[in-house]
């Protein structure tokens, strides 16, 4: 069996001599003490645990912190009530609430009810002014309407020989056929046999002269432009008064009215 050499006695510094597998490495580095130079390991590990790495990790874990809670209340959820609206006050917080209202100077109170009664008083002027327009607008629509309807009527209108054909036919179903020449010349100095006829003066209307015109609606709600409603309330009024145009026409010529 070989005996292996044996190693070389300490020096006086204490540091052995090589040994049989090379020099001695007191550090455990690996290397020989004459290369003071570490290895990239041990300035990995000296780097992470030096006093001033921590405090740049410390300082940065603070600052993050604080941004992540400042970004949380300034994106904060909206959806959360506030503690007044979510109903959980209690009952001194109420009326410590309601004992601050009350407390409203008067003055304050007297401005707030004046803007209020302005804001009021323009409410009411603006709905005046847009009642007033209304009816602006309403009457000047019905003067068109009327305009028109009157136009559209002129074109309708039937002449006198028309209105003479029906007043003979309806003075017939009367059984007055012997006066038709005395109803014939009444109406001639009436109205001319036009339903449209106005009397200037009187207001009088129509084929019969009714005064006022309104009278004939008696007989029917078209009597402002219906021949046939208007003889049928001639007719009506002279039976009433003369018994038939023959009466009637004798009564006009005393009196140049009938």
């Amino acid at each position: 069996m070989q005996v292996p050499p044996p190693r070389e006695a300490p020096d006086a510094r204490g540091e052995r001599g090589p040994g049989p597998y090379g020099p001695y490495d007191p550090r455990g580095t690996g290397m020989p003490p004459g290369d003071a130079r570490p290895s990239g390991r041990q300035r990995v590990r000296r780097l992470l645990t030096s006093n001033v790495t921590i405090m740049v990790v410390a300082i940065c874990a603070i600052v993050a912190a604080v941004a992540l809670v400042d970004l949380g209340r300034f994106a904060g959820d909206d959806t959360k009530p506030p503690k007044m609206a979510a109903g959980d006050l209690s009952t001194n917080d109420m009326l410590t609430r309601l004992t601050a209202a009350s407390d409203m100077d008067p003055v304050v109170a007297d401005a707030v009810a004046a803007a209020k009664k302005r804001a009021y008083e323009k409410h009411k002027r603006e709905l005046a002014a847009l009642k007033k327009k209304a009816e602006k607008e309403a009457a000047a629509r019905a003067k068109l309407k009327a305009q028109q309807e009157k136009e559209r009527l002129a074109k309708l209108n039937p002449s006198s020989q028309q209105n003479k054909a029906y007043g003979k036919k309806m003075n017939a179903l009367k059984g007055w056929d012997r006066c038709w020449p005395s109803l014939l010349t009444l109406w001639n100095h009436e109205s001319g046999w036009n339903e449209r006829a106005e009397n200037p003066s009187s207001g009088a209307y129509g084929i019969p002269q009714a005064l006022p015109g309104s009278k004939m609606s008696s007989a029917g709600n078209d009597w402002r432009t219906s021949t046939p409603t208007q003889i049928a309330w001639g007719l009506g009024y002279i039976k009433a008064r003369y018994k038939d145009p023959c009466g009637a026409w004798s009564f006009w010529q005393s009196h140049n009215w009938y």
